[in-house]
């Protein structure tokens, strides 16, 4: 455990080289520090320190209630003075994308590059249908936090407990809404379980984290996109239906010098099996992605 500035305490798990270049990876919505990663012997042979941590109100993060996206910035850059690291590179997955890009355009001091994988583009992007090619499952969460959202968390609240008592039904669900992709990915058994144990990981306290998480992506993020001068990676599944392709190709277009790669046959749960070329790429002295293939996926 570690201590935020303002005295909360975040929970976090470090494994690969520890005397790797360091790389945090911010969990999806919902989700935890025990997420799916590669394996030690995979983070070794990349030279990558992985550290994971429990966004607010997640695992055994204490909440901080009416957090911003760019709050996460000042979180990350607490658990690296923490572990004494001067700098480092960020990689967010899905709903960790946009507190990735905050830790760019906030502490772009200690940020050497960062990566997105399947991440969303802001509530407010102009030009963008925010909703478009979602899921109706994600579409009707969404519009009713917008709408009602003593309706939204009491929905939440059902959904956390049924997960904490069988967190392989919230696979089952999602499995209903997944595109062909997706579904050869989650099929696999170690994913489903490592899927399962991070939602029951991630739900431990309740549903606050994934409240925090909804409430902040539908408000401003507090920062500006254009703000971000470190090299940035923008990876997505071309048949992605969680958070469709058209929000990846939308910061493209917002944020400098972005490199954006859309993967064809791919879709949201691509972005745990591409993981260990992403994390190449952050640690590479010359970073260079298109056209190496992919390394072999070996998963904790």
């Amino acid at each position: 455990m570690a201590s935020a500035r303002d005295g909360r305490l975040l929970s976090y798990e470090i494994t690969g080289d520890p005397d790797g270049s360091p790389v945090f990876l911010l969990h999806g919505t919902p989700g935890s520090r025990l997420g799916p990663k590669p394996r030690s012997s995979v983070l070794y042979r990349l030279g990558v320190q992985l550290i994971c941590y429990d966004r607010p109100g997640y695992g055994w993060s204490d909440r901080s209630d009416q957090r911003t996206v760019a709050d996460a910035a000042a979180d990350i850059e607490d658990l690296a003075d923490h572990l004494g690291l001067e700098s480092y590179a960020v990689v967010g997955r899905s709903g960790g994308g946009p507190h990735a890009l905050a830790a760019a355009a906030c502490t772009p001091k200690r940020v050497s590059r960062i990566a997105v994988l399947v991440g969303i583009a802001p509530s407010d992007a102009d030009g963008l249908d925010w909703l478009g090619g979602m899921t109706d499952a994600n579409v009707q969460e969404y519009e009713t936090a917008d709408t009602d959202w003593r309706k939204h968390v009491e929905r939440l609240r059902l959904k956390a407990d049924r997960a904490r008592r069988d967190p392989e039904s919230m696979v089952d669900v999602l499995r209903t809404q997944m595109t062909d992709p997706d579904l050869k990915v989650v099929d696999d058994i170690v994913i489903r379980r490592l899927l399962a144990e991070t939602y029951r990981e991630a739900l431990r306290q309740g549903p606050f984290g994934w409240i925090d998480d909804v409430a902040a992506f539908r408000r401003g993020w507090e920062f500006e996109l254009k703000d971000i001068t470190v090299p940035v990676l923008l990876w997505h599944g071309a048949d992605d239906n969680f958070s469709p392709v058209s929000h990846a190709r939308w910061l493209a277009r917002e944020i400098p010098h972005a490199e954006v790669r859309i993967q064809a046959s791919t879709a949201h749960f691509g972005a745990v099996e591409v993981l260990p070329e992403i994390l190449g790429w952050l640690v590479a002295d010359e970073p260079a992605l298109a056209g190496h293939p992919p390394m072999p996926l070996s998963l904790s």
